[in-house]
This record gives C-alpha cells, structure tokens and sequence, in this order.
C-alpha cells in the first residue's frame, strides 16, 4: 500500500481511530531533504502491512502542523493509539525509519 495523503478532513479517521501505529510524514514540495525521505517513506508504506503511513503537507495543513508543533521539516511523528509515542526532525535513513517503530 501507498502512503496516504492526510488532511483535516481524514485525520480523525485514518490516523486517530486507527488500528495500527501510523508513521505521519510532515513535509512541503519545496523542501530538499523532505524529498530525500519521500521515497523512503513510500517503500515503508509499500513493505509494512502492520502499519499505516500518511503523509501531510505543512503548506496545505498549517492546523495539523500547528497541532503537533511542527516547527522545521521534514518531521516523522509515529502514533499510536492516538497518542505520539515517537517523534524526528530532520532526514533520516530507512534503518532510523524502521526504528522509530
């Protein structure tokens, strides 16, 4: 599966009622090392069926970023049962990824 592309309007549905840890990916388009963990964040949607990965715009979310105090990007925050249990700043090999989880 993909990484799916998270807004105000899922939020709640597909990260906060959730049945599986969620990996959110904060980033923008115009942000370099956010597209450097792009692909990264896709393999990892595409190889862990246990989990669930979103990813969410900053330009087009602001409140979702305010939410979780977002202040540089990209930002990987893991859930869990509605509740941030990890939390990164910066990019990140896959091995790093792989151990927030």
């Amino acid at each position: 599966m993909s990484a799916i592309n998270i807004h105000k309007s899922n939020f709640q549905n597909e990260v906060m009622n959730s049945d599986k840890p969620v990996l959110l990916d904060f980033w923008a388009p115009w942000c370099s090392p956010c597209r450097m963990v792009v692909p990264i964040v896709e393999e990892i949607a595409r190889e862990r069926s246990d989990i669930k990965v979103g990813k969410i715009n900053v330009d087009e979310n602001p409140e979702l970023a305010g939410q979780f105090g977002v202040m540089s990007i990209p930002t990987l925050v893991v859930m869990k049962d509605g509740k941030i249990v990890n939390q990164s700043m910066g990019a990140k090999p896959k091995s790093a990824i792989l151990a927030m989880l």
